[in-house]
């Protein structure tokens, strides 16, 4: 647990509402009188933004998977001294649109090359000697992998890199979600993303109601 405040990451794979869904929640908590501090992955301040366009933009065989694991645990870090731990110290509750969880699942899986994923031993170890943090919840929003291509190309810009890496890819990437909350039961809760917004953020209200009402 955190020392003070509250910390809830959402993740899942790519165009799965994620941002949607943390905006909402964080109204909601706004709204009961809650301290919330709105944050994202890679990003969320301003060293961590620059690393951002290192790795979401450019061609998809831009980095290797190790090359990755690094950058977003320099960016991680730099989102950790500046943005959450500042926050959690005074009590806020933080919403992180993607954190650890989602470098050990996208890093860790192979490329259609034939590239292999990162050592989910090295990332654990990098992870735990360089941010050392771990949610109290994680939000996890399911959808079927090709609806969330499609939505992610949809939106335009120039963040589609990981969108690019493929179908396969983005299947892996929901598996590697499933098994990471099926071995992490106590902080993780698998959210069905499909369906209306309103019905999915019922589902995540639901979720996240023992824990926010009990601090």
């Amino acid at each position: 647990m955190t020392a003070s405040g509250l910390f809830v990451t959402f993740e899942g794979g790519d165009g799965s509402g994620k941002t949607t869904q943390l905006r909402r929640l964080a109204a909601d908590l706004r709204a009961a009188g809650r301290e919330v501090v709105e944050t994202r992955e890679p990003g969320g301040a301003p060293g961590a933004e620059d690393i951002r366009r290192l790795v979401l933009e450019g061609a998809p065989g831009r980095w290797s998977p190790v090359s990755e694991l690094l950058l977003f645990n320099a960016a991680r870090r730099d989102h950790l001294e500046h943005t959450i731990r500042p926050a959690l110290d005074r009590g806020a509750v933080v919403l992180c649109d993607r954190f650890a969880d989602s470098t050990r699942v996208y890093q860790s899986a192979g490329r259609a090359d034939g590239t292999p994923g990162a050592d989910p031993a090295l990332v654990e170890a990098l992870h735990q000697l360089v941010i050392g943090l771990e949610p109290d919840l994680t939000l996890i929003l399911e959808l079927d992998p090709a609806t969330g291509l499609d939505r992610g190309f949809a939106r335009g810009g120039a963040e589609t890199r990981f969108e690019s890496l493929g179908a396969d890819f983005h299947a892996r990437i929901r598996d590697g979600f499933r098994a990471l909350a099926a071995a992490h039961p106590e902080r993780c809760r698998m959210i069905d993303a499909s369906g209306d917004m309103d019905a999915v953020a019922a589902r995540i209200r639901a979720a996240a109601a023992p824990l926010l009402d009990a601090r």
